[in-house]
């Protein structure tokens, strides 16, 4: 059975000991919450010897209050448990000195998904920075990686680091939020207390989840637009879409699982798909969809779109399925298409007014280039990635906990 590393801390005193007439303080989100689904904030309050002080709200909030992007959260007090909760996406993206002052020991239990784009891995970084100038200790409180070990896509090149690019990382990292923290002290050189509260049991190749405990634990959206394990599959492809003027999905039932727009032809961007790089649709099955968002772009339009289907056995292969590669393929079918298609994203994303948002979510210009070169080949963009993969698996491998 597996066990998380909230559970762990929850069910033995010995772990908690160093937290002794400490200040406590909390960084959480939606998903954090224990096997029989209490939040972590009104678990860890509930116990006597824990004096938790504050607690910190990534993207979306603490229990979760924003459905969209670049909506910002403002602190307030917890209505259950009294304490202030300080929004780390509202006037601030780091913890002020006013913040930290709060708490002796922070815990981070964040749910991530396994892609670079996800904000709460830049958080991660953030709050261990802020912590090695303050004097202050983080403990991770570690989670499933649900899409697992795989990894894929190009590393984030120097002088593209953004909050939604937290360092030189491929789009599918295959760590957990622990050995990501890890990973930024050593690399960071941060002097900092970290602890890691590990996991027990987690078995990130094994059938059916991969990543993802299926079948022993409940999923909880860590953000509104992450409802199931399918869309955390697709990511690390589709979160691309955000950068450009095709539907995500979002205003649907399966945002970040399919893509459209009101004036595509679906079948025959499959069609293309298939025909400029077969091996690239493996592990997964494309279905050509209709679908009419209710919000976000093409909202009230009818929209001919494809849907990837990653969660049946019979379709999905862990070890072949590659979104990034996937989702690049689909633009370059459009581009071959349609080559006047206006694809890319010109208004802001995340903050950024300089740099066109398809760029900084893949950290450098090297896919929108290789997607609209008349030239370019499938195996241009992928002797680039494979090498930064394998550069990837040996800069984590020290970081690995499990």
């Amino acid at each position: 059975m597996i066990r998380f590393g909230l559970d762990r801390l929850l069910a033995d005193p010995a772990l908690r000991r160093p937290l002794a007439g400490k200040r406590v303080a909390l960084l959480a989100h939606p998903a954090s919450v224990t096997r029989d689904l209490t939040h972590s904030i009104d678990a860890l309050t509930a116990l006597p010897d824990i004096h938790l002080t504050a607690a910190f709200g990534p993207q979306h909030g603490l229990r979760g209050d924003k459905q969209d992007n670049m909506v910002e959260s403002q602190d307030y007090f917890d209505p259950r448990q009294g304490i202030p909760v300080f929004s780390l996406y509202g006037e601030v993206r780091r913890p002020t000195a006013t913040m930290m002052d709060r708490f002796d020991v922070l815990l981070v239990d964040l749910q991530d998904l396994g892609c670079r784009i996800y904000t709460f891995i830049t958080t991660l970084r953030y709050v261990l920075e802020a912590a090695a100038r303050h004097g202050k200790a983080v403990w991770v409180l570690d989670r499933p990686n649900p899409v697992g070990r795989p990894v894929e896509g190009t590393l984030l090149q120097p002088g593209w680091e953004s909050f939604v690019g937290a360092g030189p990382l491929p789009m599918r990292h295959g760590m957990t939020m622990g050995e990501l923290a890890r990973w930024f002290v050593a690399t960071l050189k941060l002097d900092v207390e970290c602890e890691v509260i590990t996991m027990e049991g987690w078995e990130p190749d094994a059938a059916p989840g991969f990543g993802w405990p299926s079948g022993e634990r409940s999923w909880i959206n860590p953000s509104p637009n992450a409802p199931n394990l399918s869309m955390a599959r697709a990511y690390a492809g589709t979160v691309m879409l955000e950068g450009t003027t095709l539907s995500e999905g979002r205003g649907t039932t399966r945002p970040l699982e399919l893509f459209g727009a009101p004036d595509l032809e679906a079948r025959q961007i499959i069609a293309h798909m298939g025909a400029i790089a077969p091996k690239w649709l493996a592990g997964c099955r494309l279905r050509d969809c209709w679908f009419e968002p209710t919000f976000h772009k093409h909202a009230g339009q009818l929209c001919n779109g494809v849907q990837i289907h990653v969660e049946d056995p019979t379709h999905y292969d862990h070890a072949r399925f590659r979104p990034w590669r996937l989702q690049a393929l689909a633009f370059k079918a459009i581009r071959h298409l349609r080559r006047d298609y206006p694809l890319w994203r010109e208004f802001p994303y995340e903050y950024e007014h300089d740099r066109l948002a398809i760029d900084l979510i893949n950290g450098s210009e090297i896919l929108r280039e290789w997607v609209d070169d008349r030239e370019s080949r499938p195996g241009d963009l992928d002797a680039l990635a494979q090498a930064d993969e394998r550069e990837w698996e040996d800069v984590r491998q020290p970081y690995l906990l499990y």
